[in-house]
């Protein structure tokens, strides 16, 4: 199931800011079970809610009362290049150059790419660790050769 809400309106957004401030504060009434989920109780029926699934609500909610867009996708999702350009922040023909390099894996269905969101995900990944590497070794250097920063 992928589920996209493009546009948030002001009275979402004051339903998930009303229902994000009343889910924290009865947090503490929440019963945590042996198997890591979570017993919630509504109207008068408990209902068991994996912990992950519990963290995605919070997380939905909190974008949502900010106005910010959401999108719920499958890891095994297959997105185009113009939608991973766009997740990744690159423009599309970036994105080509590093799928035809093997970077990130592919499938072609036709003429056409396909790019499993996990294999988007990983990319970003090893990226980040890349980059705070880089980061490390340049704060490291600046330290050594003493540049007051």
């Amino acid at each position: 199931m992928d589920a996209i809400m493009k546009k948030i309106s002001k009275h979402d957004q004051q339903i998930a800011l009303s229902s994000l401030d009343t889910l924290r504060s009865k947090v503490h009434k929440i019963k945590r079970r042996k198997d890591g989920s979570l017993n919630i109780r509504i109207n008068n029926t408990d209902i068991a809610i994996p912990g992950l699934a519990f963290s995605l609500l919070s997380d939905i909610l909190s974008n949502m009362a900010e106005g910010k867009p959401v999108s719920v996708l499958s890891v095994e999702s297959q997105i185009t290049t113009q939608e991973a350009a766009d997740r990744l922040h690159v423009s599309r023909p970036f994105l080509v150059k590093l799928l035809e390099t093997g970077e990130i894996p592919f499938l072609k269905v036709g003429s056409h790419r396909r790019i499993l969101l996990k294999d988007i995900l990983e990319y970003e990944q090893r990226q980040q660790a890349m980059r705070k590497k880089q980061l490390a070794f340049l704060s490291k250097q600046a330290q050594k050769l003493n540049l007051g920063y």
